[in-house]
């Protein structure tokens, strides 16, 4: 998982020609990577992502509902607020899981779930006030009275007329980026196929805006459904690990929202094949969204990679991280008198390896490795035009920039054609 816009550019034609591996008959052949990208910043270069496409039981969409609450908050808000947002999260079970169960799967997105809120009308004075979303569910207790979906509407429908009212007007403005129309289509159906990685050889794009946060709640959610699709499918399907490694690149992880139990997340996915770097630009970053779960999701990384900072917390982390070394001290004595008499006196005292000015100054072509079991050490930061692949980047060659809006034509055109997921090379020459 690569985040930032340009490195699509750099990288994807390098990824799309894919990797050496030797066919059946021992002939060595390369192996396209599937290019999978989710642009929150220009929404007419990226794929479809529809999260109802993820959902396999019901506990997917409680843990789902309870996830966009979670995203959407605003800030600043209390825990007096606690009662509406459990009957917000009552009534988003309840449509969902309407929609997941018996809506065509066409249907089966948020453009539905806010017309479903659209028709839910309440009227202060008449209780009895049967709206359009209450006969459905109506009908619904003739035909399936044991439904999932039913029993949680029944539960939403406790609250009187003007309760009613008030959770309908806090869901609308929560959910009104999905009112957005290019927000309305991009999530009316999905392309990334988050259920293939770890399958199929796979890279995915995640690309963020680091000036507007107006739609990173969505790449929380779906970095949320990526974690538990993997590791349900590791267990459920593959035994423990999944086939192929899946590797997280969280390049300005504080910028992408919280993921839900992303402490106890990462004590857990290294066995199912899955790895994660956080990469941020200081620890208090960190602190500031997941607030004491900071300190747990930093000792479960096992390699902290310093690569210089000026941030105080950070600095004094690593000062404290590097430890003290032993140094001799030279005393030279001087008596003058009747007599003159010098000495000399050799003693040891602790000193900080590293002190936090001392880091704050390192030298940008540095960097400082931590792993867990072994010494810290210092080390030149490599040099990335000196790697073999280097020459294929843009960077190097600018023939070898990624069209992404090409690749995207070529791609919806082939799947018009064919309903598998498939593989689109780029053509053009460099």
């Amino acid at each position: 998982m690569l985040p930032k816009g340009t490195l699509i550019l750099e990288t994807g034609k390098m990824f799309q020609k894919g990797v050496k591996v030797k066919d059946k008959d021992g002939n060595e052949v390369y192996e396209p990577y599937k290019i999978k990208v989710f642009n929150t910043i220009n929404f007419s270069e990226s794929m479809h992502y529809n999260p109802f496409a993820y959902f396999r039981k019901e506990e997917d969409i409680q843990s789902f509902a309870h996830l966009l609450i979670a995203n959407t908050k605003e800030t600043g808000a209390t825990s007096g607020e606690d009662f509406w947002t459990k009957a917000e999260e009552l009534l988003y079970v309840a449509l969902i899981s309407y929609i997941w169960m018996y809506a065509p799967e066409e249907e089966q997105n948020f453009g539905m779930l806010l017309d479903l809120l659209d028709a839910s009308e309440t009227r202060e004075e008449d209780e009895s006030f049967e709206n359009a979303v209450d006969l459905i569910f109506k009908e619904l207790d003739e035909s399936d009275p044991e439904s999932f979906a039913l029993k949680q509407y029944k539960k939403y429908k406790l609250a009187a007329g003007k309760t009613a009212k008030s959770i309908l007007i806090s869901c609308a403005a929560r959910l009104a980026p999905f009112d957005i129309p290019r927000v309305r289509e991009i999530t009316s159906y999905d392309e990334l196929n988050m259920d293939r990685i770890g399958e199929e050889r796979t890279i995915l794009y995640v690309i963020i805006s680091d000036m507007d946060s107006t739609f990173n709640f969505l790449v929380s959610i779906m970095y949320t459904q990526l974690f538990i699709t993997l590791c349900d499918k590791a267990l459920e399907l593959y035994g423990g690990a999944l086939p192929l490694n899946v590797c997280f690149m969280l390049d300005e992880f504080a910028n992408i929202g919280q993921i839900p139990d992303f402490d106890k997340k990462l004590t857990t996915i290294r066995s199912r094949g899955i790895t994660a770097n956080v990469i941020l630009q200081s620890k208090s970053q960190l602190k500031n969204i997941y607030k004491d779960q900071a300190e747990t999701i930093f000792e479960n990384c096992d390699t902290t990679l310093f690569l210089g900072s000026g941030g105080k917390d950070t600095l004094k982390e690593i000062e404290e991280r590097l430890g003290k070394e032993t140094i001799y001290v030279l005393s030279n004595t001087v008596t003058r008198g009747s007599s003159e008499t010098d000495g000399s006196n050799y003693s040891t005292m602790g000193r900080e390896l590293m002190l936090q000015n001392e880091l704050a100054i390192m030298s940008r072509k540095q960097c400082i490795l931590f792993i867990t079991g072994t010494r810290p050490f210092k080390s030149n930061k490599y040099d990335i035009t000196r790697h073999p692949n280097y020459c294929k980047l843009s960077d190097y060659n600018p023939k070898n920039k990624f069209n992404i809006k090409k690749y995207l034509l070529e791609y919806r055109r082939a799947k018009l054609d064919d309903d598998t997921p498939v593989q689109v090379i780029d053509t053009t020459e460099g």
